[in-house]
């Protein structure tokens, strides 16, 4: 019950400036971790709520978070229900069509999670099933790759419920941002007998050069505002004391 009191919340308050500051609202989907999820308490959580905390700051304004599931945000955006999307959201020319977006903030390949002695070819996972996020980067490129050589591409809703399923054998591998694979599945106690198989996959036609924070198409004071908070936190090291929270390498990458 906490859950759906909180995910109809309007908008959750993340700093401290005082209630007449300038307020930017960031559309996330909390179900993603480690970048983004409930906690315990039912607040946001993860790299992306840090992220968003910490650029705030530096715009000197006021940080809300508004729960969209993932397929909902660019709609959600363009419906004014919340001023940007800082959900993992990779740039891609595609997604450009639709929004735009700030320069990169992270940067991380997506990889295979599946038993550990599985093989990995484009004709592979013929007959198999890969769990993806839906409408996702992964499940576009699994659908090219693998989908059009016979392997069945199984779309989930929430991230966390393709593990489960992976792991009670309803799928055979699933097709994730590295980081999420690493920290929510294999490093846990579930994640006993599987691997990362296969190469990193960072093909720039659908993956694009990184994570962005996507604004309304023509919005560009938005946008330069992000792009120099960005910069500002990249160089005062508030960004690697959010990155080393979570993560043990250099996510925002070459």
């Amino acid at each position: 019950m906490k859950k759906v009191i909180f995910a109809a919340a309007v908008a959750v308050s993340l700093s401290g400036f005082a209630a007449h500051a300038e307020t930017v609202r960031f559309g996330v989907d909390l179900n993603y971790p480690p970048f983004s999820k409930q906690g315990a308490d039912g607040k946001p959580e993860g790299f992306d709520i840090d992220m968003a905390k910490a650029l705030c700051s530096a715009m000197k304004v006021t940080c809300q978070i508004v729960p969209q599931d993932w397929d909902g945000l660019i709609p959600a955006l363009n419906a004014n229900k919340f001023d940007a999307i800082l959900s993992s959201m990779q740039i891609t020319e595609e997604r450009k069509k639709a929004v735009d977006f700030s320069n990169k903030y992270y940067n991380i390949a997506s990889r295979i999670v599946a038993k550990s002695n599985t093989q990995v070819s484009q004709t592979s996972f013929k007959g198999k099933k890969i769990g993806v996020l839906r409408a996702s980067t992964q499940e576009k490129f699994a659908r090219d790759f693998w989908g059009k050589n016979g392997a069945t591409i199984v779309a989930y809703t929430k991230s966390p419920e393709s593990f489960l399923d992976l792991k009670a054998g309803r799928v055979d591998a699933v097709f994730v941002d590295g980081a999420v694979g690493e920290q929510e599945f294999l490093k846990t106690d579930g994640g006993k007998g599987y691997a990362f198989v296969g190469p990193n996959y960072a093909d720039v036609k659908y993956f694009g050069l990184g994570a962005g924070i996507a604004v309304k198409k023509g919005n560009q004071a938005l946008t330069s505002r992000l792009n120099k908070a960005i910069e500002q936190i990249r160089k005062d090291g508030s960004y690697k004391k959010v990155q080393d929270k979570y993560f043990r390498f250099d996510v925002y990458g070459g």
